[in-house]
């Protein structure tokens, strides 16, 4: 929850390949107080059935810059997921390595302001991706 000297910070992932939520994704929660300061890792958390982290750590007082690291490639390795490409005939592992995930990895990075909510939704497809600042 944000106060006035505090900005809070949540998220969610929606697979748009398959229509629904992403359930299981590790997120990792950094911060820092300045655009040349170091990168604090505050702790993290996973997408729960819903694609939503809502447990994600406070942030602290005078940070400027978030940074959300999103672990996609397990998720996209799951036997769920493998089934739910199959049957949308996607080829699982077409330009996109050896492990089946062109991008393993998701890291957003956005500024913040004291006493401001940022919802920072992920959407979320083998081959790509999206962000936005939501409500």
């Amino acid at each position: 929850m944000s106060t006035e000297t505090t900005a809070s910070v949540s998220t969610h992932i929606l697979d748009t390949s398959v229509g629904r939520p992403a359930e299981g994704v590790a997120i990792s929660l950094s911060a820092r107080s300045g655009a040349g300061d170091e990168w604090k890792a505050l702790g993290g958390s996973a997408t729960d059935a819903d694609g939503r982290c809502k447990d994600l750590p406070a942030l602290p007082e005078g940070t400027s810059h978030v940074r959300l690291d999103f672990e996609t490639e397990a998720y996209f390795l799951t036997k769920n997921n493998q089934q739910a490409e199959a049957q949308q005939d996607a080829p699982a592992n077409r330009d996109s390595g050896a492990t089946g995930a062109f991008f393993p990895e998701v890291a957003i990075t956005f500024a913040v302001t004291p006493g401001e909510h940022y919802h920072v939704p992920l959407l979320l497809n083998p081959f790509g991706y999206s962000v936005y600042r939501g409500s």
